[in-house]
């Protein structure tokens, strides 16, 4: 298959305004692409090399490629710079210098060499590394049309900018390879097992959708994490869980699954990045305490060695280090918190329900000084868990996770949902949570601000749709250096036109795609002619916004734009805050 095929492809994706047209362009180019070379262009059409869990990235700046194009072009790096003012984007600037030096090769390159090419650019570390990669980025360079290199250079620099959500992918894998769009489940399953998207394209389009059925937990491979709804009242936890929950304590840590094979130990982060070389002792502690074959989660806290006392989640930020020296083990003590098992020894424990895999995990994890299991508590009563919450919050916790007990409480990896519920401190504001929400767009400011953004346009996300929708325009609670570093942020992921995926009423003088989500919070929720969370299913021509919302100073880098506050949440918290009021 010709890269100029798949460019093509990514120009008419980049123009498009709505997310069944980039579905369909998606249908279209997963079609017409060879059977060996489907997982490749799955893995590029998202931006990446490979999946996110193998920590594989190119490390390759917008500077490095500006020096290679100017020694390719032979034109001066300042000529670059300048066009990269006017455009806002150095692949659409290479290209128009490109286009100007009269570069217009016939197309030569291949998927088959780009990705080649890459993965030893991704591959390739250590001394004199920076010189290869830009051999070989050259090389590639020397056969590209201009459209080819504004994206190859996009995806070196990691700014691809298409936008296109794990959910788009399977919805036009399902259509293109099923012919229905109904399939979907059967290969959304499959992602949520083994987090590798182009994996489960590749067997799809080798053995079908019952080859995708038959693909099962494999250790080294991270599951897609289950997640919480979240509500603030306890008597509507109780009543949503059939009158009686495992509650469990909330740890103001980090979500990390444990996956061990004899000595062999894997661990990812909630977003599923591979962060094994940050708990040196974590796995030693786990390896005296653990079976030898299994992956189970765990919520890793900082504590004072000589109280037991969780220390705060600011403390643990000091092991996001590349290299994690004795002082950082000395300094910040680790100690794990386990609270799910789901798989054990070649069986997957994700389809069995909630008692059956906090039993199983009593049994075979043996507590020590720094591996225990979460603090839990079997409640019926309303009294009991307001009781068992402020305990948690005594114990230096967040809240709780209350749990369904019923039969149907299976792992549902990837999914949200009221298997789970938090019950968090927080919740005890006004109005009653912060949310997670995506930033979507901006608009400029005035006096000071001039020139420069004075408000962020901010969205929920709504899983159903796979769309991003309004639910405020955001202005307060930032300080001065917050927006010299989010236009930092943000910069890269500027667009000229709304995103296909962004569903708003309200123009913003600047796009975004989805990709930065922030916590904020606000007086209440109220209904909104402009803002489309929950539009129509509240009232006729209304939607949901939140009134005098502000950023808490809270970066959330460790969720996707999918794991922002759904819109479904939104509408129950709507809800709760109207049977508050009466």
């Amino acid at each position: 298959m010709k890269y100029h095929e798949l460019a093509n492809f990514y120009y008419q994706i980049e123009k498009t305004t709505s997310r069944i047209q980039m579905t369909n362009l998606l249908v279209e180019l997963f079609k017409s692409t060879p059977k060996e070379s489907i997982d490749k262009v799955v893995y590029l059409s998202i931006g990446r090399i490979a999946p996110e869990y193998t920590g594989l990235e190119y490390n390759f700046g917008e500077k490095l490629a500006i020096r290679a194009i100017a020694e390719l072009l032979n034109i001066d790096e300042h000529d670059i710079q300048k066009k990269l003012i006017e455009t806002g984007d150095l692949g659409e600037a290479v290209k128009i210098i490109a286009e100007e030096k009269g570069v217009s090769t016939e197309p030569r390159l291949t998927v088959e060499e780009v990705y080649r090419t890459l993965r030893q650019i991704a591959e390739t570390t250590g001394y004199g590394s920076l010189k290869k990669k830009t051999e070989l980025f050259k090389e590639l360079v020397k056969k590209a049309t201009p459209l080819e290199i504004k994206y190859l250079i996009r995806t070196l620099t990691e700014r691809l900018r298409l936008g296109i959500g794990d959910n788009t992918i399977m919805d036009a894998l399902a259509i293109a390879f099923t012919g229905e769009q109904k399939n979907r489940p059967v290969i959304e399953r499959a992602y949520n097992l083994t987090s590798d998207l182009g994996y489960v394209a590749k067997v799809l389009v080798e053995k079908g959708l019952e080859g995708v059925k038959e693909i099962k937990i494999e250790i080294g491979r991270p599951i897609r994490p289950m997640l919480a709804e979240r509500m603030a009242i306890p008597s509507f936890i109780l009543k949503k869980l059939g009158g009686k929950c495992g509650a469990e304590y909330k740890y103001d840590g980090e979500r990390i699954q444990v996956h061990r094979k004899g000595d062999t130990f894997y661990l990812f982060s909630r977003r599923l990045e591979n962060i094994t070389q940050q708990f040196p002792d974590l796995i030693e502690f786990l390896k005296e305490s653990t079976p030898d074959e299994y992956i189970m989660e765990l919520e890793a806290v900082v504590i004072d060695p000589t109280s037991g006392a969780i220390r705060p989640f600011q403390d643990l930020m000091n092991r996001r280090v590349k290299y994690v020296t004795r002082f950082h083990i000395m300094m910040y003590p680790i100690a794990g918190f386990l609270f799910d098992l789901l798989y054990l020894k070649g069986e997957d424990y994700t389809v069995k329900p909630y008692p059956d895999r906090r039993k199983k995990l009593e049994e075979v994890v043996k507590v020590t000084e720094r591996i225990n299991l979460a603090t839990r508590k079997v409640i019926d009563n309303v009294e009991d868990l307001e009781t068992f919450f402020h305990q948690a919050i005594e114990d230096g916790c967040e809240g709780l996770v209350c749990k369904s007990l019923a039969p149907d409480s299976i792992y549902q990896a990837g999914k949200r949902g009221y298997l789970w519920i938090k019950y968090k401190r927080d919740y005890k504001s006004h109005l009653a949570d912060t949310l997670d929400l995506v930033v979507v767009g901006a608009f400029y400011g005035k006096g000071t601000r001039a020139g420069k953004f004075g408000s962020l346009l901010m969205a929920c996300y709504d899983p159903e749709t796979d769309q991003f929708k309004t639910v405020c325009k955001v202005g307060s609670g930032f300080k001065e250096d917050d927006f010299d570093k989010l236009d930092e942020i943000l910069s890269p992921h500027r667009i000229d036109h709304k995103h296909p995926r962004v569903n708003s009423i309200l123009s913003a003088d600047i796009w975004y795609e989805p990709f930065l989500v922030l916590e904020i919070t606000g007086a209440e929720l109220t209904l909104s002619p402009v803002h489309t969370c929950a539009w129509d299913k509240i009232k006729p021509s209304r939607g949901l916004g939140l009134r005098f919302p502000r950023f808490t100073g809270r970066y959330r880098f460790d969720k996707r734009p999918e794991d922002a506050t759904t819109e479904q949440e939104i509408i129950e918290m709507y809800k709760n805050q109207i049977q508050i009021k009466v």
